[in-house]
């Protein structure tokens, strides 16, 4: 069964919609979007399912929603670090939970510098690392002066420096400053549910103003982990996307799912 919404379809609207709207039997079609499709004289079509015009051999998986978590700036720490920056002995302090367990946004922050400007208060996710690393936007880049890549957490091989401040001294990164990719947390039973492995390449469209797809979400899979589509702040400003809104999934691997394929 395909969900066919206001949303979904306001986004055929740049192609042009057909006249008749095809649609096959077990697909639901919400008020709003019959409404939509009354206002401009559409009528609907019934098709039997080989009458459609999706691709042979795609999978339909439904209406697949994942909740949004917008990240700001922010750092990790490894131990050595937290002590350079804060003092001997010092542990990060708690300020809240975040959405992936055990993980925590600290009540202390750092400054950055980069070579053309610095950007304060930026916070500290806990508990520390094995490594120190930096994720800003883009548009913190042009702030500091620096460019880093698109990365993974984790892969900071080759990335740019960076200088923290804290409290107590300062840390000059040789490498560890990335743009965080994209990426979906997911349990093991999500990952049953959605029909996904780790390293898949999850397709998910914002359903707002702003359809905006992502057409290369890595997927992450970890007993530890919670549903949660990870961005950053450019990322969400652009698709109009706040922390608590969902993106659906429309699609793996390159290819655009049974489901979704008519509507786009």
């Amino acid at each position: 069964m395909t969900l066919i919404t206001e949303t979904h379809l306001r986004t055929q609207l740049i192609k042009g919609l057909p006249n008749p709207f095809p649609i096959t039997d077990g697909d639901k079609l919400t008020p709003a979007a019959a409404d939509f499709l009354k206002d401009r004289g559409i009528s609907l079509q019934r098709m039997a399912p080989s009458e459609s015009t999706i691709l042979p051999g795609s999978e339909d998986i439904g209406l697949k929603l994942i909740p949004v978590g917008v990240s700001n700036r922010h750092v990790h720490l490894s131990p050595e670090h937290v002590k350079a920056l804060f003092g001997a002995n010092y542990s990060l302090t708690p300020l809240r939970e975040l959405s992936q367990k055990g993980q925590f946004a600290a009540r202390e922050t750092v400054t950055l510098v980069g070579p053309k400007g610095i950007i304060q208060h930026v916070r500290i996710l806990g508990p520390s690392r094995g490594a120190t690393q930096v994720e800003i936007s883009r548009t913190d880049g042009y702030v500091l002066g620096v460019h880093p890549p698109v990365r993974l957490s984790g892969d900071i091989q080759g990335t740019p420096s960076i200088t923290l401040v804290g409290a107590s001294g300062t840390v000059v990164l040789q490498q560890g400053l990335i743009i965080a990719k994209n990426h979906v947390h997911m349990s093991p039973e999500d990952a049953h549910i959605f029909q996904v492995n780790e390293g898949d390449r999850l397709i998910v469209q914002a359903m707002g103003e702003r359809p905006i797809i992502f057409a290369d979400t890595i997927v992450r899979v970890s007993a530890h982990f919670s549903l949660d589509f990870h961005i950053d702040l450019d990322e969400a400003n652009a698709a109009h996307l706040n922390i608590g809104d969902k993106v659906q999934m429309i699609g793996k691997n390159g290819e655009i799912t049974r489901a979704e394929r008519r509507q786009l």
